[in-house]
């Protein structure tokens, strides 16, 4: 073994035993040579010069600080998702929910203005349109698919379009560059979240989106056992091509030394990430463990191959499901009759959403609807009742009790959910197994 002593510090022979029990055997910043990336599970980082700490504290350069912030497992996961997406800067967070925030809060701040899909994801609609209006930001709510309603709801003091790439629960597709134009000409970057889809599937960077965010807690990490979240800048959207909209990047803050973050860090494509990492992660602590981020790296390795499997097997379940007498209509953009079939053959040639939904067919007693699909959903055994999607298991939800349960009745009605849709997350099991499942749990109805 190599003698990795630092010759610079105190002979470790000639220390007590306490110091000896700290210290001893780790000279810091000695690389290795592992062929995986570690864990680096340390809170804190130790500069070789007050005067290199004073440097990064005060971001004249970049490093390692504290790992409320960053930490160097992290920091891979960051760099590999931002090059599956095309984008030239990342910031990893504890959740997609945190995700989405961070991307809202680094370009909107009280009385500002977003504009949203209709149809997202139930967690989504309450950060908008409830915790977000709490800091005074106003959130307009758009049919993603109404080109026009998009373009009219913009304002002088909107700071972003926020939309999915492909919903949840409905796998209705967007299309996204019809919606980054519209975004574009309102002045204001596109955000788009792209959990569903996953950068195998859609890079949605290349259809003019600015920022992308993803919950790597479902497909990207793909075993249901880490949380996370990322966001990621597409490094093209110009802050400084209106200067007064954009204060937080154009203007020198206190908070970074005066430095003017547009002309330090615009030009690597790193400004926004650089804010939100160092304002809203540094001061709110949405910290992802290096352990988690660890996980998740390990999830990303196989990325390509389970997409083609649950993509796969989900258009397999979705024809079966079409077939069946009890369901009323199956949402899923793979089926000829599916009104985003189109978006799909265009935005999606690799494969369609292994999320989708299903209604059972209603009747005018509420009561006896709600009878039956608590019948269907608890005869279930090969797909498993959870919140949670993106698994390697089969999941199912009732999105207008769980997922989407905040929601009020129009809301539910203007995203697409009825009380009687059921919405899967298919994972990697045997497609047979899968249908016959569900095949015995509609025979219980």
């Amino acid at each position: 073994m190599s003698d990795t002593r630092d010759p610079a510090r105190p002979d470790a022979a000639a220390s007590a035993f306490a110091t000896l029990q700290v210290q001893a055997g780790y000279t810091p910043g000695t690389a290795q040579n592992t062929a995986v990336p570690p864990i680096y599970q340390s809170n804190a980082y130790e500069f070789p010069s007050l005067a290199h700490a004073r440097d990064v504290f005060a971001l004249r350069t970049l490093g390692n600080v504290y790992s409320r912030t960053s930490n160097p497992t992290q920091l891979v996961l960051e760099e590999r998702i931002a090059r599956l997406e095309g984008g030239r800067s990342a910031v990893a967070v504890a959740s997609g929910q945190a995700a989405s925030a961070g991307a809202v809060l680094a370009l909107a701040s009280q009385g500002h203005h977003v504009v949203a899909a209709r149809q997202l994801y139930g967690g989504t609609v309450d950060l908008l349109a409830d915790s977000l209006a709490d800091l005074g930001i106003d959130v307009t709510f758009v049919d993603q698919d109404d080109l026009d309603g998009w373009r009219a709801a913009a304002r002088p003091e909107t700071r972003a379009f926020f939309a999915e790439s492909i919903t949840n629960p409905l796998a209705t597709v967007l299309d996204v560059r019809a919606v980054a134009d519209i975004a574009h000409e309102a002045g204001v970057p596109l955000v788009i979240d792209n959990t569903v889809a996953t950068p195998f599937l859609l890079r949605p960077g290349d259809h003019g989106a600015d920022l992308v965010v993803h919950s790597v807690t479902k497909y990207l990490g793909g075993h249901g056992t880490a949380l996370g979240g990322v966001v990621v800048d597409m490094g093209r959207f110009d802050f400084g091509a209106d200067p007064q909209r954009w204060p937080q990047f154009t203007h020198p803050s206190p908070r970074f030394g005066d430095q003017v973050l547009w002309e330090r860090f615009g030009p690597t494509g790193q400004a926004l990430t650089v804010y939100l990492r160092s304002k809203y992660v540094h001061d709110f602590g949405p910290t992802l463990s290096a352990w988690s981020a660890f996980q998740l790296l390990q999830g990303i390795e196989t990325l390509d191959l389970r997409m083609r499997r649950h993509s796969d097997t989900a258009l397999e379940v979705a024809r079966f499901l079409a077939q069946r007498p009890e369901v009323a209509r199956v949402h899923h953009p793979g089926l000829e009759g599916s009104p985003w079939h189109a978006a799909a053959q265009r935005y999606l040639p690799r494969g369609t959403s292994a999320v989708f939904a299903f209604d059972l067919v209603a009747t005018e007693d509420p009561a006896a609807d709600d009878a039956r699909l608590e019948r269907v959903i608890d005869a279930l055994r090969v797909v498993r009742l959870a919140a949670n999607i993106g698994d390697a298991r089969s999941m199912v939800s009732h999105p207008a009790s769980m997922t989407h349960g905040h929601m009020s009745a129009q809301q539910l009605a203007q995203a697409g959910i009825s009380p009687t849709t059921i919405r899967l997350s298919i994972g990697l099991e045997d497609p047979a197994d899968l249908i016959a499942d569900l095949a015995h749990a509609l025979d219980a109805a």
